[in-house]
């Protein structure tokens, strides 16, 4: 898309772009690479990202209730029952990704 006025946009190739239903917001149904073209995820970034605000993640404590102790002898036991291992990425991953330490 080309945007020849703010907010207003033309489409110059089939690239599923909308606008949002939140003011302000722009919606594109499909993957996106950044510093790649084979993006494998809704959104794959290849180098550093910086965020100038906060990162919610479903793991975040803001997101949610209940929260409450629970008994550890019976965490440790589950623990002990993990299937621990050790890998290597595989070149062709790597270096898609950048990882130069494999």
């Amino acid at each position: 898309f080309q945007a020849s006025n703010p907010g207003q946009f033309e489409n110059d190739s089939d690239v599923p772009w909308q606008r949002g239903h939140v003011p302000e917001t722009i919606v594109y149904h499909g993957r996106v690479g950044i510093n790649t073209d084979a993006p494998d995820e809704a959104l794959v970034v290849c180098g550093n990202a910086k965020v100038m605000g906060r990162v919610m993640h479903p793991s975040d404590s803001r997101a949610k209730q209940n929260i409450r102790e629970v008994d550890t002898n019976e965490q440790l036991r589950r623990i002990t029952q993990m299937r621990l291992v050790e890998y290597d990425y595989k070149p062709e991953f790597a270096s898609v990704m950048g990882i130069k330490n494999t």
